[in-house]
């Protein structure tokens, strides 16, 4: 009888802890959704209040798309709502071929900040830089603007005109005018250094990864076996798709992880790994970055890094190192929704960190310093000769052509990729000349320890 009462006693004991762990679960749940219920009545209250009561009439479109927008902004700088326009303006962007100004934009403290001018395009040509903050638009302030609607603002009928006014470090606010034009990205340019190929990627787009194989075979024929290694400028390279990224990190790794993604849940884990087969052979290669630099460049540039296949070389890269997938909604419009960050092989996050270069080189312009003339040996009265002839000098070591001539003002005085408008100009800037002078050097000391 005892034992009875005990058993029961048990199973009444248990019911009661078990109810104490459920209850509140329960409770809780419930008040969430009445606290749900709270927030989208009062969300309903104010559209309600908006529609009848404000100054001029809107339309339940435009109160919608606001709300949307503004939820998906306070989330971060990159989510956002996309109408049906803005939609059709993304897909053609991301194939190659779109109208405006050529900017990457993001906003920063309501201002309209540049990520990055796209080469050969209107901004690009006026000398717009990475970091500068635009203030107004055609005298009208941006701030207090989305980031759709000022990109809208900067849109317009080809030939036509705008008028941004920049705010740059160091420098007082100053205008600048800009005449809207068709922008071609062509991603994947390339030239010949001597023995070293120069392979330029300005975006990563549909057309990059092909672009790139094809201007790497160009390189490859036109150079033979003296090729003695690759220079990848991807500074002022804003990004783009994420798939145009792996490929080209794949390009020059045999194995190994190319870039992770991780999400909201620990289990939601992407991993990209790279197949056998190098296009550079093997040969050694520079990568060239900036502040610029953004996104898919950095993942390309981390991932090499991390596998030591590359040497990275320029300054720290923007750091923006989130996931933004493109949810398409009903009514032909999508959400850009921020959901994962990214990492490089080794487990770093790119977010607001960026890469940090292995040799640390900031843009500056060559000048060759004119010294005090000097005597030499062979000047002084009575020198003795070589000894290894008719005592006549050597032929004189042919100049550089990564030093410019004294007081001259090379393209890329004034852009940091060494390249004017249509085609490529000679490579006169200094982190150029450094990632040049670095291959050649990683050449010439293979090629002593193989004989």
């Amino acid at each position: 009888m005892k034992r009875r009462f005990l058993f029961v006693a048990l199973i009444a004991a248990s019911i009661i802890v078990l109810s104490q762990v459920i209850a509140p679960q329960v409770i809780t749940a419930e008040e969430n959704r009445s606290e749900t219920y709270r927030q989208l009545k009062l969300f309903g209250d104010v559209f309600e209040r908006v529609r009848a009561d404000y100054v001029e009439e809107v339309t339940d479109q435009q109160l919608i798309e606001s709300a949307i927008q503004g939820m998906l902004t306070a989330l971060d700088p990159h989510s956002s709502y996309l109408n049906a326009e803005s939609f059709r303006d993304m897909r053609v962007q991301t194939k190659g071929e779109f109208g405006g100004l050529g900017i990457e934009v993001t906003m920063e403290n309501g201002y309209v900040k540049v990520v990055s001018p796209i080469d050969d395009t209107p901004a690009f040509r006026a000398g717009i830089e990475a970091g500068d903050l635009i203030t107004h638009l055609d005298s009208e302030p941006v701030q207090g603007l989305t980031l759709n609607e000022a990109v809208e603002k900067m849109r317009g009928p080809v030939k036509s005109n705008i008028i941004l006014t920049i705010l740059r470090e160091g420098r007082e606010p100053f205008d600048v005018t800009l005449t809207r034009d068709v922008v071609k990205i062509a991603s994947a340019r390339s030239r010949t250094e001597d023995n070293v190929a120069y392979l330029r990627v300005t975006t990563f787009n549909e057309q990059t990864m092909s672009g790139l194989e094809s201007e790497i075979a160009k390189r490859k024929a036109e150079i033979g076996d003296k090729l003695a290694g690759y220079v990848l400028d991807l500074r002022n390279n804003p990004g783009g798709l994420l798939d145009q990224a792996i490929a080209v990190s794949d390009a020059f790794l045999e194995q190994g992880e190319i870039v992770s993604t991780r999400g909201r849940n620990k289990d939601d884990v992407q991993r990209y790994n790279a197949r056998p087969g190098d296009l550079a052979d093997g040969l050694p290669i520079v990568v060239l970055i900036n502040g610029g630099s953004a996104s898919a460049s950095e993942i390309v540039a981390g991932a090499l890094q991390d596998h030591r296949r590359a040497i990275i070389l320029g300054t720290k890269s923007f750091g923006k190192g989130s996931v933004q997938t493109i949810i398409p909604l009903s009514g032909n419009g999508a959400m850009r929704l921020t959901t994962a960050r990214y990492y490089t092989p080794s487990g770093r996050s790119i977010q607001a960190t960026g890469i940090q270069p292995d040799i640390m080189v900031e843009q500056a312009r060559l000048e060759v310093v004119q010294g005090a003339a000097q005597r030499k040996e062979a000047d002084l009265r009575g020198a003795l000769d070589n000894g290894g002839g008719n005592g006549a000098p050597a032929p004189a070591a042919a100049p550089s052509k990564a030093t410019p001539s004294p007081a001259s003002k090379s393209p890329s005085d004034e852009n940091p990729t060494g390249e004017s408008a249509g085609e490529p100009a000679a490579p006169q800037d200094y982190q150029l000349a450094r990632a040049l002078d670095l291959l050649r050097g990683l050449a010439y000391f293979n090629t002593r320890a193989i004989n």
